[in-house]
């Protein structure tokens, strides 16, 4: 890449990503502490602070440093052939993608994982509210566990349906605005999450480190939060958080997808 002391944010931004995921699947780090089990991989020399580094970088970029512009709120409901969400394409090697999803008003990025991937979110505009979860796993050689019989979920769930069910614990829930530092997830904390858009349009820039690559194991599975049916006292500690959840696979919504436009920013070369 490019070492000259023009260069645009977005290629600082890209070339730090290069550094930091180079070769790598970042590891465990002190973040993760707490997280649910899963493969321990080597942190890689430097992973730590070129994280930061990287971090610090994205906490800069504002929707004008690309030359997007905000898109405005509109109070007719959204056509049915248009795409709730849409994306930007910037850059993207094997070790990272760069891109900015883009949201329209009422929409959502619905609950899915990121298969041994790191991810890193910067608001651009407007206000998204992100659901951070784990599903927590078995230890080795143990079944994974499964509700109680006597648990009960509002729907009521099939039969083929409570066997897949699997426990995972909802971390955080937090609103996220241009001026909020970027949102972090790891291979093995946070990683799944959901995404709100919040009274309006809203855009983030995106990291994925490595990119979602099904013949490599990284497809994106979605997934839905079961509603136990629960006693009228024990409904106020149900909002505390961090607190277990119950998680069930679902097929992508009819309602999601995702469409591709043009790009405006300063281009990224490699």
């Amino acid at each position: 890449m490019p070492r000259d002391n023009m260069a645009s944010l977005i290629q600082r931004i890209a070339r730090q990503a290069c550094l930091t995921f180079r070769g790598s699947g970042g590891g465990r780090s002190s973040s993760d502490r707490g997280a649910a089990p899963g493969p321990e991989a080597p942190v890689p020399q430097g992973f730590p602070e070129n994280l930061s580094k990287l971090k610090s970088l994205l906490t800069q970029v504002r929707a004008e440093d690309l030359n997007i512009s905000p898109r405005k709120a509109t109070l007719q409901p959204l056509p049915p052939n248009l795409p709730p969400v849409t994306y930007m394409h910037i850059y993207e090697t094997d070790g990272f993608s760069l891109g900015v999803f883009l949201l329209k008003s009422g929409t959502s990025i619905p609950l899915h994982d990121h298969p041994g991937m790191h991810g890193m979110l910067k608001v651009l505009y407007g206000t998204v509210r992100i659901s951070c979860m784990d599903k927590l796993e078995a230890g080795s050689g143990q079944r994974p566990r499964a509700p109680p019989p006597e648990q009960q979920f509002e729907p009521p769930l099939l039969a083929r349906e409570r066997d897949a069910v699997r426990p995972g614990v909802l971390r955080s829930r937090a609103e996220y605005t241009e001026a909020s530092g970027p949102c972090v997830l790891t291979p093995h904390r946070d990683n799944l999450h959901q995404i709100d858009a919040v009274d309006g349009p809203a855009a983030f820039l995106d990291i994925l480190a490595p990119p979602y690559d099904p013949d490599d194991g990284r497809d994106c599975h979605y997934y839905r939060v079961l509603e136990p049916v629960r006693a009228k006292e024990a409904s106020d500690s149900a909002c505390d958080l961090p607190r277990e959840v119950w998680l069930l696979e679902t097929p992508q919504a009819d309602d999601f997808w995702c469409e591709g436009e043009p790009y405006p920013g300063p281009r990224v070369f490699p």
